[in-house]
């Protein structure tokens, strides 16, 4: 399955035509703050560019974990009006404390994110937007302690229905392998509204079902405010189910999007 998706991920990235839509230079359309992924791509020529900083509080048999994510940039950049380059990379800090005794601190890149985004159709009627993500994370592009052992694979179906003028609803449905190297499979469901021309809220359940391990459910909710069609900022909060996997306790991100329109 992991060559089957690696294959995928390199033939999309040679697809450059196929259905076309509108260059996409109406207001901001982001894949952040929420984990869902729009199935919209930048536009052609356009180029994006979305960062911000997350800190993450988990605790696990009396252990505190926390990360800072300092940078979560993701770079876009469209080469066709349905399909775009993405590359990313998060510099962070993840502590490990049991009590007041320090166990683990490092602070450096996570894997180099590279990978595309193609719009395979528009939304008609019951037929959402529909899109496809696929991401390679390159384990010798982080230092040692976030360093994998495999080159993680990712394919992403990303979908979105417009409920009414102000409103709609996204969802993802995916899978990806782990750093050892075996499949999860991942979800995620968000509902967002406008309240303004410029203020937005959203909701989200997310999470994934891996072969080896238990599975990991999470909620989070956000606010972001339209500056001007090019210009984001948004801020999310969110946290764990307590009977799943992951213990997190609290997820807090601030961050900021920005588009520059091709000349």
């Amino acid at each position: 399955m992991k060559k089957v998706l690696l294959l995928i991920n390199l033939l999309i990235i040679s697809i450059t035509t196929a259905q076309t839509s509108d260059d996409n230079e109406g207001a901001l359309i982001t894949d952040r703050p929420d984990v869902t992924e729009s199935p919209f791509t930048v536009g052609k020529g356009n180029f994006q560019i979305e960062t911000g900083a997350t800190f993450i509080d988990n605790s696990e048999n009396g252990l505190k974990i926390t990360e800072t994510v300092y940078n979560t940039t993701l770079l876009r950049y469209g080469l066709s009006s349905n399909f775009e380059l993405r590359l990313g990379w998060d510099f962070l800090n993840a502590n490990t404390k049991d009590g007041s005794q320090e166990l683990f601190d490092v602070t450096g890149f996570n894997p180099l994110l590279i990978g595309a985004k193609i719009e395979i159709t528009d939304e008609n009627g019951w037929i959402p937007q529909i899109g496809l993500l696929t991401h390679l994370r390159l384990p010798f592009t982080a230092v040692g302690e976030f360093k994998p052992e495999n080159t993680s694979v990712e394919l992403i179906f990303a979908f979105n229905h417009t409920l009414t003028d102000r409103s709609g609803i996204g969802y993802n449905l995916g899978t990806r392998t782990g750093s050892d190297g075996s499949l999860e499979y991942i979800y995620s469901v968000s509902y967002g509204h406008s309240i303004t021309d410029t203020i937005g809220v959203y909701g989200e359940l997310y999470g994934d079902f891996p072969e080896e391990g238990k599975s990991a459910h999470l909620w989070d909710a956000g606010i972001t405010y339209l500056v001007n069609n090019n210009f984001q900022l948004d801020a999310t909060v969110g946290t764990g189910f307590q009977d799943s996997n992951t213990q997190q306790d609290l997820l807090f991100s601030i961050g900021l999007s920005y588009r520059i329109l091709k000349k």
